[in-house]
């Protein structure tokens, strides 16, 4: 990959309210016009998105929204898109004023906090008004993070943003700096994992996804050998190997077929729920998958993608796993599906959600989703993990992950 993928970036998002310059904060810091300016308010109607390289942390995207005050005929809609992306950020920046400090910045730094959102409060304008001894001992009740900037003034620009940077070091997620494993603490070095990768109608032409890609590179970054075959050639490939391969990983929709064809002794998972760890909390993913069981007819059941896509003939999502739970359940079920980064604020209505890897979204966002199921007492698995319980072959490929098997072997239990 020649770019890090936005949902591998550090998140950052850019709050205030409108004509505070947002958008002049991030012309500044990325040195570029990203987004247009104009002291009309209200110039920045929907969430732009800017990558770069911020070392030395690495890939971010930075977030600019709306104001959080806009008052104009969309602005409910552009306020709600705005808080939104709130939970998508890692670390908030929160633009002001000089002397302005009012209710819109009170429940904005109160809804960080509750949410336990890191944040920066960035005073801008600084060229126009210094601020005021006593506006600063009300922000430093919320942060003592604070940095002065003027967005016009670019001679100022790298005192600000090293300034900015280390703030941004002290509260980076320690996903970011040291990531989470994908594969390559499963496997020895030099050791050697099989992918079972089908080439069907949703297989992207002349490429492979993006979990593939990933998975390749990180056993590959582990100094493991990858070997890559279809599930039709992977037990004559078995039958070559002179020593049996360290770890089999197949994509979900073959994983029965694969688990028949690994000796026993292998160890063996798919890319989902590889993702299900990497991107979120696998135990969590696992203990939800328990309550498939509990599921009867007539009830209401959450399809989530992360990406938006046109839906194949046979789509994983909108297809496969409906049927395969409903066959499961023995009855029809309520089923509804939300795509990219919509997701339903009436949790509480379904009795399961099922996630798929979430390899568009980031650690923190698929975390968060998996917390708003929590507080509303709502199951939550993922692609990988439900269709594996249903295919009966769950604790299989839950084998390399001992304490997820153990958190389902527990909640099954309980029943």
């Amino acid at each position: 990959m020649q770019t890090a993928p936005k949902s591998l970036r550090l998140h950052i998002g850019i709050f205030g309210r409108a004509n505070v310059g947002k958008s002049s904060f991030l012309n500044m810091i990325s040195g570029q016009d990203v987004a247009i300016t104009s002291p009309v308010a209200g110039t920045t109607t929907d969430i732009v998105e800017k990558t770069m390289e911020l070392l030395p942390l690495g890939p971010v995207v930075f977030l600019d929204t709306a104001g959080l005050d806009d008052s104009s005929l969309l602005g409910e809609k552009r306020v709600e898109r705005t808080r939104r992306a709130i939970d998508r950020s890692d670390i908030a920046l929160v633009l002001l004023e000089p002397g302005v400090w009012g209710d819109v910045e009170r429940a904005l730094a109160a809804e960080l906090v509750e949410k336990k959102k890191p944040f920066v409060f960035i005073i801008n304008k600084v060229d126009v008004r210094a601020p005021e001894i006593s506006s600063l001992s009300e922000l430093k009740k919320f942060s003592e993070r604070i940095v002065l900037v003027s967005s016009v003034l670019l001679d100022g620009r790298e005192v600000a943003l090293n300034e900015l940077k280390r703030y941004l070091i002290q509260l980076c997620p320690e996903d970011f700096l040291r990531p989470p494993a994908l594969i390559g603490d499963l496997v020895p070095s030099g050791g050697m994992i099989v992918m079972v990768v089908p080439i069907d109608l949703q297989a992207p032409k002349g490429r492979l996804i993006l979990p593939q890609v990933q998975a390749i590179r990180d056993a590959l970054d582990n100094d493991a050998s990858v070997v890559v075959v279809k599930e039709r050639e992977y037990a004559p490939l078995l039958r070559r190997l002179k020593v049996p391969p360290d770890l089999v990983v197949c994509d979900s929709q073959v994983v029965m077929k694969m688990a028949a064809d690994t000796p026993l002794d292998v160890p063996c998972t798919t890319f989902s729920i590889l993702f299900a760890r990497f991107k979120g909390d696998l135990i969590e993913l696992a203990r939800g998958a328990a309550a498939i069981d509990r599921l009867r007819p007539g009830d209401r059941v959450l399809i989530a993608e992360s990406c938006s896509h046109h839906a194949a003939e046979d789509d994983i999502g909108r297809v496969k796993i409906p049927r395969w739970l409903r066959q499961y359940v023995g009855g029809d079920l309520v089923i509804d599906h939300y795509a990219g980064r919509d997701y339903p604020a009436n949790l509480k209505e379904y009795k399961l959600v099922v996630h798929c890897g979430s390899c568009m979204l980031t650690r923190g966002e698929m975390l968060f989703r998996i917390h708003q199921a929590k507080e509303k007492d709502v199951a939550i698995t993922n692609y990988g993990v439900g269709i594996s319980l249903v295919q009966g072959v769950l604790k299989r490929v839950l084998s390399p992950f001992p304490a997820a098997l153990d958190a389902f072997e527990r909640e099954t239990n309980k029943r």
